[in-house]
């Protein structure tokens, strides 16, 4: 994966795009949803790292996966940890 960055206006769209996904796998719903670091990766198509805040001093980290553009797919939440803190490097999973 790339270099960790600050998050953008586009990795908060991303992360909000998928943030009914990761709701219904934890059986709860987060109040706050911030985007705060990304790391990319290329595959056929793009694996998003994102490091989300969702509230306190909790954090969790999603791998979402964009197709390419002409295969016209939703984006999915392939992965994500929970229990992260703010300091918790955005690693491959």
């Amino acid at each position: 994966p790339s270099a960790a960055r600050p998050a953008t206006e586009e990795t908060q769209r991303i992360a909000e795009e998928v943030k009914a996904q990761l709701e219904e796998k934890e059986g709860k719903t987060f109040d706050v949803f911030t985007a705060v670091e990304f790391k990319t990766q290329l595959v056929a198509g793009t694996n998003y790292f994102i490091k989300v805040h969702v509230g306190n001093d909790e954090f969790m980290h999603l791998r979402v996966f964009k197709s390419l553009p002409h295969e016209n797919e939703q984006l999915s939440l392939h992965s994500y940890q929970g229990s992260k803190t703010k300091h918790d490097d955005l690693a491959y999973f």
